[in-house]
């Protein structure tokens, strides 16, 4: 009775054990066979993939390489030296007439290349007239112009620093030699090319301010007998000061020489003389 939840009693005989199927022995064998068949194929494959491998990476196309970005550094600017200037040696007129003086001291400058390849101005003061040249030597335009009002080479000791009030007629001269001039403002802001600093000269438009003077008139008239009038700067018209002048030495500046009206022509530039003869240094 100890066993009646498992359906018999204690005293009756245990029951039959459940018969258990028999393999064929034919079926064993293939199952051997098969058993076998697989060992030896797993075995080949694990030796046989060590040159698959291989061989699979020899044949695999080779990556194509991509370039990384690199940030490219800033593209300077190909800073283009100028054209060297021809050493013709001569200067250029053309059909224009100039005085004596004024062609003799331009081809002073071209022989001994004293400009040193910059454009140049020449002013004859007898003439009233500026003359502008390219670095070249050939001239490029001419004009009238009005200048100090007193004849001399020369100008006063310390007149830059005065009072223009206080310069006397007689001190109102425009001087004579060679300068090297550079563009600038002046005490109203206009633009002007200094011709002598420490002298407060320079080429700048005509400033007709006073009546009185007829600066104008003096520009137009037909000789150069009326052109002095101001107190030793170059006045010249706003036409040719804007378009000629300005254009030309506004930037880098350049070389104005100053012919003499009462010292001789070798007392003033005996140095554009020497060189002239020596001819140009290379």
């Amino acid at each position: 009775m100890l066993r009646a939840s498992s359906g018999y009693f204690f005293s009756d005989p245990p029951p039959a054990e459940p018969a258990r199927r028999r393999i064929p022995e034919a079926l064993k064998e293939r199952a051997g066979w098969a058993a076998q068949g697989l060992a030896i194929g797993l075995a080949g494959a694990l030796l046989a993939w060590p040159a698959a491998t291989f061989l699979m990476k020899q044949l695999r196309p080779a990556p194509v390489a991509v370039a990384k970005h690199v940030p490219s550094s800033p593209v300077q600017p190909v800073v283009q030296a100028p054209a060297p200037v021809p050493r013709t040696g001569t200067a250029d007129f053309g059909k224009t007439k100039v005085s004596k003086q004024a062609r003799q001291l331009a081809q002073w400058v071209m022989a001994g290349w004293d400009h040193n390849g910059r454009p140049f101005a020449i002013l004859d003061k007898r003439q009233a007239r500026v003359l502008v040249f390219n670095a070249d030597g050939k001239l490029q335009a001419t004009t009238p112009v009005l200048l100090g009002y007193a004849a001399g080479d020369d100008s006063v000791a310390g007149i830059g620093l005065r009072p223009i009030a206080e310069v006397k007629p007689s001190e109102r001269t425009t001087p004579a030699g060679r300068f090297v001039a550079q563009p600038g403002k002046n005490a109203l802001h206009e633009d002007v090319l200094w011709v002598d600093y420490d002298a407060a000269v320079s080429m700048h438009r005509v400033r007709p301010t006073n009546p009185a003077e007829r600066r104008l008139e003096r520009l137009a008239s037909p000789t150069p007998k009326d052109n002095r009038i101001s107190f030793g700067c170059i006045n010249m018209p706003v036409k040719f000061f804007e378009q000629t002048l300005w254009p030309t030495f506004g930037k880098r500046g350049g070389i104005v020489y100053v012919l003499p009206e009462k010292k001789s022509m070798e007392q003033v530039f005996a140095e554009q003389m020497r060189r002239a003869k020596a001819g140009p240094s290379t």
